[in-house]
């Protein structure tokens, strides 16, 4: 099969030819549909984060199960999924306490799926690695889907569309009446005001930089839009709610933009970082705004349950009531991978797809 390969950190992905090995007793073996570009694929790329290599990229997608190994009772050859890279092992302390996104156990990745011809290893990112025709992944990295739902707008839910729209569910708990504000309104972000908006928010303060996203944040639920060019963006979601917001979303990934969300805050406000900060950096936050109880937090994958999630998601779509389609700028095939990054890094458009 094709797969597009990380062989040097900073570097291009380069289209190699993989061959997968067989699939052990609880994996699953899946045509690939579709894949999204995603933000954190580029912070690898780019060299921010570290990641053995070489590897194949991808973690954002949709597919068809082609096979199953001879322990796996959830799924079935001929079943449509979304993967996760909140893959779970169902044993670990953080699964067994309601937390399954934060399970770090090895027992659902292996290091051997993936050869070159040469013999040599292909790492899978996340675990996934799904910028390839195929994947060979363990059954609890899957959700099984409804046969209608399109899979190359399925694909979204798997990371962007998840981990956005489940910080507003799930993480915030947002409720009907509160107050929100949105920084960066990427892929991220836009779900994470779609989620606020579905969740019965009042007030959702959308902040960006770019006029056609702040557009889109509006058709999205955003009541208000802040243009942050001029660096007043704190000054203008102060004067616009009172005094702050109940919930901060920061869904770029700077630690100007994470103390940002933490200065949009109320009393008792809470700041939940969604993007990845370079791990170098700092956040700086005013000892005596703690005093107030105002707090700032991570946020990952949404803390999802993305078994119960996605398909609750999928029925939104499904209704009209969640907005999929207009995420995706794009629609490329694998060749054309590097060139979607570029385009990601102008900072213009949602969602790149891959579409195999």
């Amino acid at each position: 099969m094709r797969a597009a390969v990380l062989n040097a950190s900073p570097g291009q992905l380069e289209l190699t030819d993989v061959t997968v090995g067989p699939i052990g007793p609880r994996e699953v073996l899946v045509r690939t549909a579709a894949a999204g570009l995603c933000h954190s694929d580029l912070h690898f790329i780019e060299g921010i984060y570290p990641h053995p290599r070489p590897v194949v990229m991808g973690h954002e997608s949709s597919g068809v199960v082609e096979a199953v190994g001879d322990q796996v009772s959830y799924l079935a050859a001929g079943d449509h999924v979304v993967t996760c890279l909140s893959m779970f092992c169902g044993q670990c302390e953080f699964c067994l306490t309601g937390k399954t996104y934060l399970c770090h156990s090895r027992a659902t990745k292996r290091a051997d799926r993936l050869t070159v011809a040469d013999g040599a290893v292909m790492a899978q990112f996340a675990g996934l690695g799904s910028f390839a025709e195929q994947m060979v992944v363990h059954e609890n990295a899957c959700v099984k889907i409804r046969s209608d739902m399109p899979l190359d707008v399925a694909a979204l839910l798997g990371c962007g569309v998840l981990t956005g729209i489940g910080a507003a569910w799930n993480t915030a708990q947002v409720r009907p009446g509160d107050t929100v504000a949105v920084i960066g309104c990427g892929g991220i972000g836009l779900n994470v005001v779609q989620g606020a908006y579905v969740a019965g928010a009042a007030r959702i303060v959308a902040v960006d930089r770019v006029a056609a996203k702040l557009d889109l944040a509006r058709s999205f639920g955003a009541t208000d839009v802040v243009d942050a060019t001029d660096g007043t963006a704190v000054e203008q979601v102060m004067a616009l709610t009172e005094g702050g917001v109940q919930h901060a979303f920061e869904a770029i990934g700077l630690a100007q933009t994470a103390q940002d969300a933490f200065a949009m805050l109320r009393a008792d406000g809470v700041a939940y970082v969604i993007g990845m900060v370079p791990p170098t950096d700092l956040v700086s936050l005013p000892g005596a705004a703690f005093i107030s109880e105002k707090r700032i937090q991570g946020a990952m994958m949404g803390s999802n349950r993305f078994r119960v999630d996605l398909p609750r998601m999928i029925d939104l779509y499904l209704q009209g009531r969640v907005h999929l389609d207009e995420l995706i700028s794009a629609r490329i095939p694998l060749d054309q991978i590097n060139q979607g990054f570029a385009e990601m890094k102008t900072g213009t458009i949602a969602r790149n797809v891959v579409v195999f």
